[in-house]
């Protein structure tokens, strides 16, 4: 096999996202798809009515397929993208789109000599704090590290951040359930 996988699970999110890097690299348009899909993973998270037309086994197959392409338009994504949003409600897997998109960070984040890392905050970071936390994992894992930010409001406060399997955790939540339960122990 000469896909460039090479450790992003051959789940089926995993091969779909290959699928996809390898044409985006072929068309040297990495960074344009990447930006697409960070996009579609916004409006995933902002609009349950997209989310319920990913997931929901309701929807007939032709009106998901025009559904996502209409979303596609709106959202402004480029061709390679609107393309595979097509195929995948073609076949009935959009469902997948929130693995697909990770592995696709990862994939771009390598190409580029990178580590993906996910954030997620109590609050959006402002542009300071985003370079102040890069150094701080640049500085731990002795690369450059991409982020993907996104805002969950139930953390009070602090970072969870996820690089591959590796979780570094300040939230204050996490602390206090942790405290919680050495206290019932």
């Amino acid at each position: 096999m000469g896909t460039s996988g090479g450790g992003i699970q051959a789940s089926l999110g995993g091969r779909y996202a290959i699928a996809l890097f390898d044409l985006a690299r072929d068309a040297r348009t990495i960074d344009t798809v990447e930006s697409s899909l960070a996009n579609v993973r916004d409006a995933l998270n902002e609009s349950a009515d997209f989310r319920a037309l990913t997931v929901s086994p309701l929807v007939a197959r032709g009106a998901a397929v025009k559904a996502v392409l209409a979303t596609a338009d709106a959202l402004g994504v480029d061709a390679t993208t609107k393309n595979f949003l097509g195929v995948l409600a073609e076949n009935r897997r959009l469902g997948q789109l929130p693995a697909i998109i990770r592995a696709f960070r990862q994939l771009a984040a390598r190409h580029r000599g990178e580590i993906a890392a996910e954030v997620t905050s109590a609050h959006p970071l402002n542009d300071e704090q985003v370079v102040e936390l890069k150094q701080q994992l640049r500085q731990r894992v002795g690369r450059d590290v991409s982020v993907d930010l996104s805002v969950d409001p139930d953390l009070l406060g602090g970072l969870v951040v996820r690089i591959g399997s590796q979780m570094i955790d300040s939230s204050i939540r996490t602390r206090l359930n942790t405290l919680a339960h050495a206290m019932k122990g």
